[in-house]
């Protein structure tokens, strides 16, 4: 009894402080993983593999031009902060460099590991200077299947940052998949009548979508990426689109309301706005899907 009187106060001691270094460590080790994209797909598609244990946030909004980023104090905290940038690649961010990241933040390019298109396409102009792509079309998030193979690197890049949870990354990409291919599924049905529908699109963002889905795009308004046509451009197109009988046109958030107008009513194609960029990836294609069919049913 005497004993344990002596030693009661020193065990208790240590007991909570033993206690407390768990509780500390265990805190510690629920801290999400920090995570910085380039874009709110690329967001998106983190959040649906890391879950709880990441947070994410997407230096630019779906409305931004993701070519043009004025570079702030914030933006480059929040990127010097991560333990991860991921980044859409080629030159789709040309601002990029100028975050100006230390070695201890590792860089995801998720352009690496999917299918690209137009890569042997040459695209850069000497005498213009508006953003242009010289690798390839970048808009590589617009084929759902490419998403399988951006949230694999994603999968792994976490899984070599927070091995302690692994298995719940490959849990929770391995659910986005199952609900992703159900979706395919969904849209495939729904576009299946669009199947060889001859479009033109204002920004050149939709190549990866209309392959995927089926449509054939047989003219950008953007001669070149960024560059608005000349009249005898436009001219040109719109002859190009009524001998195509072209009846539906596809224009970014972004396009030139007044030239969207102008092709409309130049040819008497249904114009509709689709968005290349959402913070829910799903939802994204829900809403593109159901825009065009309402459109390709609308059209004379």
């Amino acid at each position: 009894m005497c004993l344990l009187r002596a030693i009661g106060p020193r065990w208790f001691i240590v007991t909570a402080a033993l206690a407390l270094a768990v509780l500390a460590g265990h805190a510690h080790a629920q801290q999400p993983l920090r995570v910085v994209t380039t874009s709110p797909d690329l967001k998106a598609l983190a959040e649906a593999v890391g879950g709880s244990r990441v947070a994410v946030e997407s230096l630019l909004a779906p409305e931004h031009d993701p070519h043009v980023l004025e570079i702030k104090p914030g933006h480059l905290a929040r990127a010097r902060a991560a333990a991860l940038v991921i980044r859409v690649g080629l030159d789709h961010e040309p601002w990029f460099t100028r975050l100006r990241l230390p070695p201890t933040v590792r860089v995801l390019d998720a352009s690496r590991n999917v299918r690209l298109i137009q890569t042997e396409t040459p695209r850069l102009r000497i005498e213009r200077v508006a953003h242009v792509h010289a690798y390839g079309n970048t808009h590589y998030w617009l084929d759902p299947q490419n998403a399988i193979a951006i949230t694999a690197a994603i999968q792994a890049a976490f899984s070599q940052a927070s091995p302690a949870d692994a298995a719940a990354f490959e849990t929770n990409r391995r659910a986005f998949v199952t609900a992703l291919e159900q979706k395919m599924a969904t849209w495939n049905r729904a576009l299946m009548p669009l199947q060889g529908t001859r479009v033109v699109v204002v920004h050149d963002s939709w190549s990866y979508f209309a392959e995927a889905f089926g449509l054939t795009i047989v003219a950008a308004a953007e001669p070149t990426p960024g560059i608005p046509p000349s009249p005898p451009e436009l001219a040109a197109l719109l002859r190009h689109m009524r001998e195509s009988r072209v009846r539906i046109v596809i224009a970014d958030p972004h396009a030139d309301p007044g030239l969207v107008r102008r092709i409309a009513e130049g040819t008497g194609a249904r114009a509709v706005t689709l968005n290349p960029s959402g913070y829910d990836y799903l939802r994204l294609f829900d809403e593109n899907v159901a825009q065009l069919v309402a459109a390709a049913r609308a059209s004379p």
